[in-house]
């Protein structure tokens, strides 16, 4: 029943105690080492029945002896969108936990389903690939229809549970399931294969862009998905239509997904965007236009208060160490003995004295110079001596803290964590 598992490495089933997942717990239990294996069910909090279902798939687990991970939801979820974002943040921070990746029950009629919906929704080639898509998701039961898994189930003598949420209409899946795709059946019996050709012809499409940005676009990733950047000059000059290829691909290295509106506003950034403007995208992101690139950050950096500078200490995504000397370039710093050294994110009107000149400048004068524009500047460190700004790594030192100044100095390096 089974097919498309890893050889190695840990899975999350997903499993809800309906018919699909207690299959597909059945099968994979059978097939791989317990020691591989933790189950992770999600009570939605939709009524008595959801809870009933997640003490049954803990019940069975238990007697095949593999651990169990149980959430409930904190709060009342109505829609498709709050549910389905609720559950899939619980698998996958239980996968995270265990370095595993999350395997769900997703059948040939669920495809069938997500690609005509994608259609109702006007979704473009990459949208329509649906449960084609590259992931990291493990789906076991994606080549069996429902009828197959029916009929495995009843070969196995398997018990299930059947939510009463999937009959509800006032959800698009299940008015689909129930309602629309009978109806075209009737009319049009071939609807369903040739719903699942273009879904795999959207699936070989998006992964031939994918594997275009992989080879042709410099993107960068920082942290934890947590930020990226793109080369302006990969996308300027190109086309209009390319962008709206090129974007959601690129994007969607860091989890963002763009609708219509949000790539169509990408594309048109391209040739817009002023050096330091900002464009914010759904999901509390944005993009911002640097001197050589484009900036897909957080759309508030966090600011972080001020702190004593020590060896180890780490701001945000910045860590500071001393080291036996200076490395000579503007990634490190001798600074003064004699005084009390902390770090803090940059905050507009800092300034710090040009002694070239013979006068104060703005911090943000310098770190615009030196292309650090929008949200990656909100969140830049800057170090003290008392209450003076003398260093802005990697942008600039102040004399005092020059090695050879004259003076003894405690030699500092700065790094950045995610890179």
């Amino acid at each position: 029943m089974v097919a498309a598992l890893p050889a190695a490495g840990r899975l999350v089933l997903a499993v809800s105690g309906g018919l699909d997942s207690m299959v597909m717990l059945d099968a994979v239990a059978h097939s791989v080492d317990s020691a591989r294996l933790i189950v992770a069910t999600f009570d939605h909090g939709t009524g008595p029945a959801a809870s009933a279902a997640t003490a049954f798939v803990g019940a069975r687990t238990a007697s095949l002896g593999i651990p169990c991970r149980l959430e409930r939801a904190a709060g009342p979820l109505s829609s498709e969108a709050s549910l389905r974002e609720a559950r899939w943040r619980f698998l996958a921070g239980v996968a995270a936990a265990s370095d595993a990746r999350v395997c769900t029950a997703h059948n040939r009629d669920d495809q069938v389903e997500t690609v005509l919906m994608r259609i109702l929704r006007g979704a473009g080639a990459r949208g329509l690939a649906g449960l084609e898509a590259a992931t990291d998701v493990v789906r076991p039961l994606l080549s069996h229809s429902r009828r197959d898994i029916a009929a495995y189930a009843r070969a196995r003598g398997l018990a299930w549970v059947e939510d009463p949420s999937n009959t509800a209409r006032r959800y698009l899946r299940n008015r689909v399931r129930h309602e629309l795709l009978p109806a075209m059946r009737r009319v049009h019996p071939s609807i369903d294969a040739e719903l699942l050709a273009a879904g795999r012809e959207a699936g070989a499409w998006r992964r031939r862009v994918e594997a275009f940005v992989e080879r042709e676009i410099a993107v960068s990733v920082h942290g934890d998905r947590a930020a990226l950047d793109v080369p302006a000059d990969a996308l300027c000059g190109r086309t209009a239509n390319e962008l709206r290829v090129l974007w959601p691909a690129i994007v969607a290295r860091v989890g963002v997904a763009l609708d219509r509106r949000g790539t169509d506003r990408l594309a048109a950034f391209v040739g817009s965007g002023r050096v330091g403007s900002r464009m914010p995208l759904s999901g509390g992101w944005e993009m911002v236009r640097g001197r050589a690139r484009f900036e897909l950050r957080r759309s508030h950096a966090p600011l972080h208060r001020r702190q004593p500078l020590s060896s180890g200490a780490v701001l945000g995504l910045w860590s500071f160490r001393s080291v036996d000397a200076t490395t000579g370039d503007l990634w490190s710093a001798s600074l003064p003995t004699r005084a009390a050294l902390t770090v803090r994110s940059w905050q507009a009107g800092d300034t710090m004295v040009n002694a070239a000149a013979g006068r104060r400048r703005t911090v943000k004068h310098y770190l615009t110079r030196a292309g650090v524009t929008g949200a990656e500047r909100r969140g830049w460190p800057v170090v003290l001596a008392d209450e003076e700004i003398v260093w802005i790594p990697g942008v600039r030192r102040s004399d005092i803290a020059t090695a050879g100044a004259g003076q003894p100095g405690l030699p500092f390096v700065c790094e950045y964590l995610s890179r």
